[in-house]
């Protein structure tokens, strides 16, 4: 599949993209073994989500949905799951995998965890080990890489873990296993990273200590099932935030958006560098703060983009490449090494891309440089990265020639919708 997308369009409307993505996982993962009926409203229907979903339907879980993005939940319990027949499919889900890691390390049953070729790719160790240093037992292919093949322990240990490298993935997967520990696991992260596991936790009523960077839970307890609402997915929304930011003329409102603070760094960088972004209609649902977005075109300028912001702002980062190369000046990234094991090697690859329409990109092993400038029309290969893909989309809005992006089929797994809701506010995009 290729986007073929033509110059100057410009945003205007209001829209609401997806549910949130991370909140979604987490949703059906909690209900699945909590006691009594979880209600999600607002649920992705993406193919990583719904990967998520079928591996708990093949463990036994009822589910009904998703219908009109609501889900219903019997929960089976913390210790109701069965052993799958197969093996579980997760697609391109790296999410999946490592979450459902922690969780499957906790049981009484084997259990294999397979997935497509990019996320065949993806380093495992920063969880296996960990969890191993639990008492999980865990075989990988030879690169610690998966298949992960998971040899269940229901008596794991609860251990005190200093993460080397912020990542929620990480922190939530050894969360989880700690609900199977016997004792107290404690997780200290060197820098704030999303929160939505150990918020969502609090809400199923399991209780969970923060103090400072360190996040501690006591195995053994129980979760009650719970209505869920699940907010716009700010990652997705970001495509359209420095689409409306980058194009002449443009203001869109994005409704419903999930603006975690540990999640809106996008929004604190691109205010840096001279966005105008407002927040309104601020409020907190199911324990997950809310607002509408509106965005109006803004003149940027190249920064250093702060360090402490990069982990808040990770996901994005393809995108603010591309509001990068639409500022006056230079751009810095540094301290962004967990670029390069995302579902593409997203330094390397966005820096081809921009490269491939005009602009000055280079790299560095943790960041990139860039040079704002005119894009130019030109051929993207996206690396089969939906992120990448929609990024570039939104590049097109400031290029000379239309922009052809390569290899899109995986922007259904995040954002199944973008380009109907891109050609809602105005953009010309065809596949």
């Amino acid at each position: 599949m290729k986007f073929i997308v033509t110059p100057g369009s410009t945003l205007h409307g209001t829209l609401r993209v997806p549910g949130d993505k991370s909140i979604s996982h987490r949703a059906i993962m909690l209900g699945a073994i909590a006691e009594g009926i979880t209600e999600i409203n607002g649920f992705l229907t993406g193919e990583d989500t719904l990967a998520t979903l079928s591996a708990f339907r093949a463990m036994g879980v009822p589910i009904d949905g998703p219908t009109l993005g609501n889900v219903t939940i019997q929960g089976v319990g913390l210790h109701g799951l069965i052993a799958p027949t197969t093996p579980l499919y997760l697609g391109n889900s790296g999410t999946s995998m490592r979450l459902l890691a922690g969780l499957m390390a906790g049981q009484n049953f084997f259990v294999e965890m397979q997935g497509d070729v990019s996320l065949s790719r993806r380093p495992m160790r920063r969880v296996t080990e960990p969890l191993t240093t639990m008492g999980a037992q865990i075989e990988t292919a030879n690169k610690d890489t998966p298949p992960l093949k998971i040899y269940g322990k229901p008596r794991l240990k609860g251990i005190n873990y200093s993460m080397p490298v912020a990542s929620a993935q990480v922190k939530s997967c050894l969360l989880l296993a700690g609900l199977y520990a016997t004792g107290t696991t404690c997780v200290s992260e060197p820098a704030p990273t999303r929160d939505h596991t150990e918020r969502m936790l609090m809400g199923f009523g399991y209780p969970v200590n923060k103090e400072g960077p360190c996040i501690c839970i006591q195995g053994g307890g129980k979760l009650q099932g719970m209505a869920i609402d699940v907010p716009a997915d700010i990652s997705s929304a970001a495509f359209f935030i420095v689409g409306a930011v980058i194009a002449n003329n443009a203001e869109i409102l994005l409704e419903h958006v999930g603006i975690n603070p540990t999640r809106t760094g996008v929004i604190e960088i691109l205010r840096l560098m001279g966005a105008h972004i407002d927040l309104l209609n601020q409020r907190e649902i199911g324990r997950e703060p809310v607002a509408d977005i509106l965005v109006r075109s803004s003149p940027l300028h190249g920064i250093e983009i702060p360090r402490e912001l990069v982990p808040l702002a990770i996901d994005e980062f393809p995108i603010l490449f591309i509001a990068a190369a639409c500022a006056t000046g230079t751009t810095i990234v540094s301290g962004a090494e967990e670029l390069r094991v995302k579902e593409s090697d997203r330094i390397q690859v966005m820096a081809d891309g921009l490269q491939a329409v005009g602009i000055q990109a280079q790299t560095t092993p943790d960041g990139m440089i860039i040079q704002g400038g005119q894009i130019q029309g030109g051929n993207i290969d996206s690396g089969g990265d939906h992120r990448v893909a929609m990024s570039f989309t939104m590049a097109a809005l400031r290029a000379k020639d239309n922009i052809i992006i390569e290899d899109c089929a995986n922007v259904a797994t995040s954002f199944p919708n973008f380009i109907e809701l891109a050609k809602t506010v105005g953009i010309r995009i065809e596949i």
